[in-house]
């Protein structure tokens, strides 16, 4: 495992710099959080490259660079109280609870969930709780949250983030298939603002069955 991770985490960050990311808090943690224990060993030596990288289960840990962005979105809205819907590997999770009160994450995948816990505890990250469900249901008995970040692709936005959003709340979602967007949604009152941004790549977020 990587000992000194250091020189490579700050030169990530430049690039994340020359990339469009400008909060200084974002780019803080991204530097401080050790990405290269939220993967298996084998692929730890790639843990600071701007790339997505297996993890297990047909899942992946997602791009610095895509962490970065829907992370300065959430802190563009100010957002506190966060909805993560699909944990993975929990690195999305460890620097969202590094810059909000209170982090809420939902994963279908037993087996990642508890090794995502066991990185988080590890990491002294206590302002988290966690769940394994469906995260197409989201977490209602916890809402509502004022920032939602959903790190899977889903074919239509679920109706139950929409509900579970505080007024004036952001939900931050991938949607498509073949292909698909980022979509950025607003609540206002019981109306919604909902713009697109650039084209992404995501694993599925798939309803349903857990595993």
């Amino acid at each position: 495992m990587i000992q000194n991770f250091q020189g490579m985490a700050r030169r990530l960050v430049t690039l994340l710099r020359q990339q469009g990311i400008s909060d200084p808090n974002v780019l803080r943690v991204v530097e401080t959080t050790p990405r290269h224990q939220f993967m298996p060993e084998s692929l730890a030596h790639k843990a600071y490259e701007n790339t997505a990288l297996p993890i297990g289960k047909g899942q992946t840990i997602s791009q610095p660079l895509m962490v970065a962005s829907m992370t300065q979105l959430l802190m563009q809205h100010h957002c506190q109280k966060v909805l993560e819907i699909g944990t993975g590997s929990g690195y999305q999770t460890a620097v969202l609870a590094q810059l909000v009160e209170r982090v809420y994450s939902v994963e279908r995948i037993a087996e990642l969930q508890y090794q995502a816990k066991r990185r988080l505890k590890n990491l002294d990250l206590h302002n988290i709780q966690m769940r394994h469900g469906d995260g197409w249901q989201g977490w209602s008995s916890k809402s509502p949250f004022d920032g939602i970040i959903v790190t899977a692709a889903a074919q239509s936005i679920p109706q139950a983030l929409l509900d579970q959003l505080a007024d004036g709340g952001v939900l931050i979602i991938p949607v498509g298939t073949e292909r698909q967007a980022l979509h950025v949604v607003r609540r206002f009152g019981d109306s919604y603002e909902q713009k697109q941004l650039g084209d992404v790549k995501f694993v599925p977020l798939v309803p349903g069955a857990l595993a």
